[in-house]
């Protein structure tokens, strides 16, 4: 099994087991992460309505962390951490895009559109394909998500 087919396989699986463990401590599961920096770290990015504390990621950690023991999931050394996603958390699902209409988003893509690869403006809408959003000027501009490298709310200082 390739590297990406196999961190694929394991943030499913993950997936799978976290969920049950989130959803009974009052949390939602956003994102689930196995990347390879130095080492290799397993991140499960959880949130609720007025943000999460560290009880909250205590909770989470012991119980997965057993769970994936018992379970034998992941063969080498890895680090768990459980985490908010943060304010500037990209938009993934549809929930994260469906939540952001009409509020201002910041987009990096690939490669320059216009001489431009971040663009800023007020997200319109999206589909599987595309994203449109609403430059300051009022002018709309249609983006195909494959050539988003990623997309999250702006913030304003």
């Amino acid at each position: 099994m390739d590297r990406d087919n196999k961190k694929n396989s394991i943030v499913k699986i993950v997936t799978s087991l976290a969920e049950p463990i989130v959803a009974e401590q009052g949390l939602e599961l956003v994102d689930v992460e196995y990347v390879k920096e130095r080492a290799w770290y397993l991140r499960i990015y959880v949130d609720k309505q007025g943000g999460i504390d560290i009880d909250d990621c205590s909770a989470i950690s012991s119980k997965l962390a057993k769970l994936l023991d018992d379970k034998d999931v992941i063969k080498e050394q890895y680090y768990l951490e459980v985490s908010s996603p943060g304010i500037d958390r990209p938009l993934k699902k549809d929930r994260d895009f469906l939540a952001n209409y009409g509020k201002k988003v910041e987009v990096q893509l690939f490669a320059a559109l216009e001489g431009q690869k971040k663009l800023v403006g007020v997200l319109q809408s999206h589909t599987a394909e595309v994203v449109t959003i609403l430059a300051d000027k009022g002018e709309e501009t249609v983006l195909e998500r494959k050539n988003i490298a990623v997309i999250r709310p702006y913030i304003e200082f």
